[in-house]
């Protein structure tokens, strides 16, 4: 080590010395720490920009699949499973990309020169109107933030709106029934018993009605639901759901067969199906449901319109049948063979009057191969076009179906 200088002089400037020496370190330090969170907001947008592009994509395919699916009409479970799918990955995209944004927004505030990423997203739709509204009022300042005058006149106001939601809340009602006995003849006098959808029942109809919709529509098993229950402290098994879930069936079953009766006393009915999964033992079976429409409004009817549902474990030919007994009426619906009985002239009460749908027979005109020839393809896909004039005409248009026309409603006539 060298020997310190010994003269004031000399001691001050080894002192300025070491001091820039020390200043031109930190200079360094601070720079190095600037180009390292600049490569840090620079990554973290490129990832920003990757993930926003990302969902925009996953977002435009499932439109354009909506779409196709909406133009060419094709109905397929397998094609609903997918735009399943696609929903979930455009989910999963998009939270990423807000996960990514949010990461490069704090990356960038370190930074004086890397501008935030800010993702391009679809205009927010305006809350419901039915939805309350409740105001919480910023106190206003009392003086002028320039001067301090304590003059200040209104000029309007900013309302910033956030959609929030209640958590569910249990209660127990208790319903008080008090007894009078009668100093004369002794007779104890109480009120009647309070009425329950369910007989012995102990869960309100607003309860039960949740648990109904949950397992038929929003396909939410009862084990499930008692398990959610349970984790907010409401003690209900699984039998005692699945009993409550067997009253409940057993009490609105007059409103299915009011139903029943209004859409099968029809003119016309629109049937068609569907595959649903049906829990058997140890695995999930392939059931189907079944749906019968009457909407009379096209035609100039006064009849509400309604729909009735049936379901099964299977498609065979003997549900419809089953469905559809006493109908004599004008069925539209596919060409399912499991239909053609009710087509039958010896059926009794009598034929049920087939109606075939156009939706499927301009499906296949519209997916016919390109290699089959654009002019004849043309040709048929003019035809339903041809037949509808005709229909109203009364002339049979050429390339009839099977020596068959289809009159203006739509209907297959002789």
């Amino acid at each position: 080590m060298a020997a310190a200088p010994d003269d004031i002089a000399a001691l001050k400037a080894a002192l300025a010395a070491a001091e820039r020496r020390a200043d031109l370190v930190q200079h360094h330090l601070s720079q190095a720490e600037r180009d390292r969170d600049e490569a840090v907001a620079d990554a973290a947008r490129v990832k920003a920009e990757a993930s926003g592009a990302e969902a925009l994509i996953a977002h435009l395919t499932l439109e354009i699949e909506k779409l196709k699916r909406e133009l060419y009409g094709t109905r397929s479970e397998k094609k609903a499973r997918l735009l399943d799918q696609m929903e979930l990955q455009l989910e999963d995209a998009q939270a990423a990309a807000t996960e990514d944004e949010l990461a490069a927004e704090q990356a960038a505030a370190k930074t004086t020169t890397v501008h935030a990423f800010t993702r391009k997203r679809p205009s927010k739709k305006p809350f419901p109107e039915h939805l309350p509204r409740e105001r919480v009022v910023i106190e206003a300042p009392t003086s002028c933030s320039c001067c301090g005058s304590t003059r200040l006149s209104k000029l309007g106001e900013a309302i910033t709106e956030t959609l929030e939601v209640i958590p569910r809340q249990w209660k127990v009602i208790q319903t008080v029934r008090e007894k009078f006995a009668c100093r004369e003849c002794e007779t104890i006098s109480q009120p009647p018993a309070p009425f329950h959808p369910t007989p012995r029942g102990f869960l309100g109809p607003s309860l039960l009605a949740m648990i109904l919709f949950e397992k038929y529509g929003q396909h939410q098993p009862l084990n499930r639901q008692s398990e959610r229950y349970s984790r907010e402290g409401i003690d209900l098994s699984l039998s005692t759901l699945a009993d409550q879930v067997g009253a409940c069936v057993h009490a609105i079953r007059p409103l299915h067969g009011l139903i029943e009766r209004h859409v099968l006393a029809a003119e016309r009915l629109h049937g068609d199906d569907t595959t649903v999964p049906i829990l058997a033992k140890g695995k999930t079976v392939t059931g189907r449901v079944w749906v019968y429409v009457r909407d009379d409004r096209p035609f100039g009817g006064a009849a509400p319109p309604a729909a009735l549902f049936y379901a099964s474990r299977d498609r065979t030919a003997e549900h419809p049948e089953r469905h559809l007994a006493g109908y004599g009426g004008i069925l539209q619906a596919d060409a399912y063979a499991g239909y053609g009985r009710l087509y039958a002239m010896e059926r009794s009460p009598g034929p049920v009057t087939e109606a075939l749908c156009w939706s499927h027979g301009r499906r296949k005109f519209s997916h016919d191969h390109p290699s089959r020839g654009g002019r004849n393809r043309s040709r048929r896909q003019r035809m339903p076009g041809q037949q509808y004039r005709a229909s109203r005409t009364g002339v049979r248009a050429p390339g009839g179906v099977d020596g068959r026309s289809f009159s203006h409603s739509g209907i297959v006539t002789p």
